[in-house]
């Protein structure tokens, strides 16, 4: 990729952040370029809940294995739950999150390819409902980032949720304040067989 194009990308990603002025209309390759891992965030800044709404509304229009929608999020915003949340994960950037949304999958409800090997799409699912809402939440002109290297045991008994369902994902959300990292992508060549 063109360095000077991959500075111009920092850049206006930068100034978006920082004024919330991301293009409400932006096409879906500048949409996926714009979005990346934020590490850092203004926690006194809330998030409107009209912004949620339409993230979350986003999320419930993701497709699924025959559309079983297997998922279920709960969206912490209370300092509380917040602080449970965060002592599942080792890093401390998450705490400056002022909202962490726990994508949960329910493996009962989960479509299982019984024919041939019984593989549970549950994961599969839940990664397209994430993505859509990182997608949507850098639409809106916030900053999120997938986090699966937590304690996924310990969260369930904090959150009280059921045996079968699993906390998958955690996405800190909010309004960011750092201008993200170069993206490093393989080549169109690299990728197609």
């Amino acid at each position: 990729m063109n360095v000077f194009f991959v500075q111009i990308v920092k850049e206006i990603r930068y100034i978006c952040r920082k004024e919330n002025q991301y293009s409400y209309k932006m096409d879906f390759l500048s949409l996926s370029k714009a979005r990346c891992s934020v590490r850092k965030y203004d926690f006194s800044r809330p998030i409107e809940q009209e912004k949620l709404d339409y993230i979350m509304e986003c999320v419930r229009f993701a497709p699924s294995a025959v559309n079983f929608q297997p998922w279920k999020f709960l969206i912490a915003k209370e300092k509380n739950i917040l602080e449970a949340i965060s002592s599942c994960y080792a890093n401390e950037w998450i705490k400056t999150a002022p909202c962490i949304i726990v994508a949960c999958v329910d493996h009962r409800q989960s479509w299982h390819r019984q024919r041939y090997d019984n593989k549970d799409h549950a994961d599969i699912d839940i990664a397209i409902a994430v993505e859509h809402l990182c997608l949507a939440a850098t639409e809106q002109g916030l900053g999120t980032c997938w986090v699966c290297n937590f304690d996924a045991q310990k969260c369930r008994e904090l959150l009280q949720l059921d045996e079968q369902v699993e906390p998958a994902v955690l996405i800190p959300i909010g309004y960011g304040t750092d201008p993200g990292r170069e993206k490093k992508r393989k080549e169109i060549s690299d990728i197609i067989l």
